[in-house]
């Protein structure tokens, strides 16, 4: 099991950490979520004892990574998002090494970790020559070298291609069955794919710990149109708001008597028809209507104006 125990961590005068606690038992993925510089990979480290908290416990399988580091680290599996690896070994020469320093039997931890991995075709290939996507997934071996029950993964999937990260998200997928599994990730796509749970932290605090189910319904953010006419921008923008579902009109672009406007609607609403009639009504040529795909930002400052701020 991995236990965040209001865990504590500053640099200098900002907090990068603030009373962090969540639980993630064997059996379980779940996902880390949070725009970047939320604090995710600072809590990961602290988990990991990489760096030591300010305030708080970090416990992997039941051993405090500060009390007794050697006994939680032997349980711990890390792969960080930027893994240190020694660019002049083989692929299989580095994991052997890892298995190493893991007490694990050398070449079956690493001939598994290469297995389950898909490495197999590099083994015997300098981690230096290797792409970034796998050298990604040299990172993510070395951490299932002995087959940890606890592992911490940071971006997982970061620089690899399609195919090889949906098989990526399937191996974190299964690891779920023997293992306490927590992923941190900035693509919500990939939530509904691998986690159990969402654990989401915003600026170093913990917003919200539930199923994704739950969770996506909460970070539904108000949908919003592109609409372009050839009409003056201010008319337009009066006569969009008058609209029924339309919450906010804002223009956003002005070009020669044509006006582009962004506007918001309620999330279950689809006032285009309505829009479009407005538009043909008043005789303005309608020449764009289109929805505009929310970003992650999006997201969390509507799972933010659905929560109490700390």
């Amino acid at each position: 099991m991995i236990v965040a125990d209001r865990l504590g961590k500053r640099f200098g005068r900002r907090v990068a950490v603030d009373a962090v606690s969540f639980a993630v038992p064997r059996g379980e993925v779940v996902a880390f979520l949070g725009p970047n510089g939320a604090g995710k990979t600072t809590t990961l480290r602290l988990l990991a004892g990489v760096v030591a908290p300010d305030a708080g416990r970090a416990l992997i399988d039941g051993h405090d990574v500060a009390t007794a580091p050697l006994a939680a680290r032997r349980r711990l599996g890390y792969a960080p998002e930027r893994p240190a690896l020694h660019g002049d070994m083989t692929v299989a020469g580095f994991l052997r090494f890892v298995a190493g320093m893991k007490d694990a039997p050398a070449r079956r931890a690493a001939d598994a970790a290469i297995a389950r991995t898909g490495l197999a075709p590099v083994a015997g290939r300098r981690i230096g020559t290797l792409s970034k996507g796998v050298q990604q997934r040299v990172g993510l071996a070395q951490a299932l070298v002995g087959d940890p029950p606890v592992l911490l993964l940071d971006e997982p999937t970061a620089g690899l291609d399609p195919e090889r990260a949906a098989e990526t998200r399937a191996l974190v997928r299964a690891l779920a069955a023997e293992h306490a599994v927590l992923v941190s990730t900035h693509a919500l796509a990939e939530v509904g794919a691998i986690a159990d749970r969402v654990v989401v932290l915003h600026a170093g605090r913990v917003l919200a710990d539930e199923r994704p189910a739950a969770l996506g319904a909460r970070m539904r953010s108000p949908a919003r149109l592109d609409v372009e006419a050839a009409a003056p921008a201010d008319a337009l923008t009066a006569a969009l708001a008058e609209v029924p579902g339309v919450r906010d009109v804002t223009v956003v672009g002005r070009v020669n008597g044509h006006a582009r406007c962004r506007v918001e609607v309620a999330p279950d609403a689809d006032p285009r028809p309505a829009l479009a009639s407005a538009i043909v009504a008043r005789g303005w040529g309608l020449l764009a209507l289109a929805p505009v795909e929310p970003t992650l930002e999006d997201a969390f400052l509507a799972l933010l104006r659905g929560t109490e701020a700390p």
